[in-house]
């Protein structure tokens, strides 16, 4: 074998050894940005399960309070309306790619708790309600659902954080910008709730 044989041999050997780290790179790169992804997704179903378990409790904690409070009808349109708005949100993991219609979810659940808030208000006025057991447990339930949404809201932005700031972040943002990886919505506080609520007794 001659030597320049040998040495065109050595170059297509170290262009192969190129080629293949190269796409090597890349693969793990992409794999990376499909896990954080499906991770964030994940997320969003559990985020999703807790709203369907608030929106199964509703009706049966209305229909309770509803025994005992008749003459509160107004909030209890307030309820059965946020409900409804929040039913008629057509809800997919599509949606973690559409701000506005993230923000129209987001705003139509926080509607959905303001309305239960005030319908666990107007139960004060109706002591026997109080001691209710179906209420009670109904009332518990619902507490516990909120602090499981809570947390599921957390742990739904540590995902997001965790793809943004991967796909924001050299080299990965370059294969993100070729193969389609955008960056998701965070749930964010209701718009003033940083006010601290004035409380008079």
């Amino acid at each position: 074998m001659s030597k320049g044989v040998k040495i065109g041999l050595g170059i297509v050997a170290v262009l192969v050894l190129i080629v293949v780290m190269t796409i090597s790179w890349f693969v793990g790169h992409y794999n990376t940005l499909v896990t954080l992804e499906e991770n964030v997704t994940q997320s969003w179903s559990q985020v999703e399960n807790q709203y369907q378990r608030r929106m199964d409790l509703i009706p049966n904690l209305v229909s309770t309070v509803k025994g005992y409070a008749e003459h509160e009808q107004g909030t209890f349109l307030a309820v059965t309306e946020a409900r409804s708005k929040v039913n008629n949100i057509n809800v997919s993991s599509d949606m973690l790619n559409d701000p506005q219609a993230f923000q129209k979810f987001q705003a139509a659940q926080s509607g959905l708790g303001s309305a239960l808030s005030r319908l666990l208000v107007t139960v004060e006025k109706y002591p026997d309600l109080k001691a209710n057991e179906n209420f009670l447990q109904l009332q518990a339930q619902l507490e516990g659902t909120e602090n499981r949404i809570s947390v599921e809201r957390r742990k739904f932005n540590q995902s997001v954080q965790g793809y943004n700031t991967t796909i924001r972040r050299f080299p990965a943002n370059f294969i993100a910008g070729m193969t389609g990886f955008t960056q998701k919505e965070y749930f964010k506080g209701t718009e003033g709730s940083d006010v601290v609520p004035k409380v008079e007794f």
